[in-house]
């Protein structure tokens, strides 16, 4: 496989904002059924006049419903939170775009996706003859270099990877397709997630022209096809979010957990970990770093993430064991990422995280 360095890209690499995006904006259809109130009621004049009956609308009566605020006070009386438990959402009722009155029901809807999408454990086995673990590791160092490249946002290289391994926990390749699966799953990711998605010969670039177009778009539709065309499936990331507003954690916190599920995506033996046990283990990580000691899983976030310390020990010693080879690994990728001031705050170089690895 030639990874072609995606740091030497021209500076005329860059996706035009304007025409491109254009031709790329869907149309959505509008419901264009009448049902003004005046309408109808012409029409129902009309037919009496032409029946000979009275043209005497009956009058319309209206029942009395119960008042909105009887209804949410119902409801508030059905919320029972544990002791040491407070109301997260409940200064997002004025913010319709916060869906603070759904908020619970999607969030156990998205545990309940993110096992049905899930990824097999140690899926290699038995599926792939001549793709190794190593492999995909060096491909999604690639990548990492590649989402930078394209400035994509983090929600993207999260979904790229997940369809990667679901395709590769299903789908048996060669060895010479392996980065033609990756750029693939990175292009369907990129459409599911950016608004001006990078186009198929952006990636035949970066691949330094390794695959054809035609062998980029029929790739595309298979894969498409094998993984039912369901991309919706929730990520770390969105896990991540839910955890450290229960926390109220701060920024630094926040980065730091976001930083150490990016490092846990090159790692194989936590693909298969559902994501939302990878947030929870990610940010107690980040807790603790930042604190210099241990730290308690509060009620709050047991209740919150719906994990207790003991549901993701697991996938601590996991990450504990990722954080301390990182340094030393030969996938630097992420680090490097993370290591620039502007964008991360040089997540990656803080002296806190370095004391926390070398005490592990």
């Amino acid at each position: 496989m030639a990874f072609r360095s995606v740091r030497m890209l021209p500076a005329a690499f860059q996706r035009s904002t304007t025409t491109e995006a254009a031709g790329r904006t869907k149309a959505f259809g509008t419901n264009n059924k009448r049902v003004a109130l005046g309408e109808i009621g012409n029409k129902q004049l009309q037919h009496t006049k032409k029946s000979g009956k009275s043209n005497q609308l009956k009058k319309f009566e209206v029942k009395e419903e119960p008042s909105m605020d009887a209804m949410d006070m119902e409801d508030d009386a059905l919320v029972d939170l544990p002791a040491g438990v407070t109301d997260i959402d409940e200064l997002d009722a004025s913010d319709p775009q916060l869906v603070a009155d759904y908020v619970t029901e999607i969030h156990t809807y998205m545990h309940q996706l993110e096992v049905e999408q899930g990824v097999r454990s140690e899926y290699m086995k038995g599926i792939q003859q001549e793709v190794t673990p190593n492999m995909r590791s060096i491909l999604i160092d690639w990548l990492v270099e590649v989402q930078v490249r394209f400035k994509l946002i983090p929600e993207t290289m999260q979904l790229t990877v997940n369809v990667l391994d679901r395709y590769l926990s299903i789908e048996r390749i060669a060895k010479s397709k392996l980065q033609l699966v990756g750029i693939v799953a990175m292009l369907i990711a990129s459409k599911y997630e950016e608004m001006w998605p990078p186009e198929v010969r952006d990636f035949m670039w970066v691949a330094d022209n390794a695959y054809s177009r035609a062998e980029i778009i029929s790739m595309e539709q298979k894969m498409l096809r094998v993984l039912d065309y369901s991309f919706g499936t929730p990520l770390p990331l969105h896990f991540l979010q839910r955890c450290v507003k229960a926390s109220g954690a701060d920024s630094q916190t926040q980065k730091l957990g976001e930083y150490i599920l990016e490092l846990s995506t090159v790692n194989y033996e936590l693909a298969s970990m559902k994501p939302s046990i990878k947030a929870a283990a990610a940010l107690n990580a980040a807790n603790q770093i930042v604190a210099g000691k241990p730290t308690e899983w509060s009620a709050q976030l047991q209740h919150y993430s719906t994990y207790t310390a003991d549901d993701f020990a697991e996938a601590t010693v996991h990450m504990n064991k990722m954080l301390k080879g990182s340094e030393k690994s030969k996938h630097q990728a992420v680090r490097h990422k993370w290591s620039k001031t502007k964008t991360y705050n040089a997540i990656s170089t803080i002296p806190e995280l370095s004391s926390f690895i070398a005490q592990l």
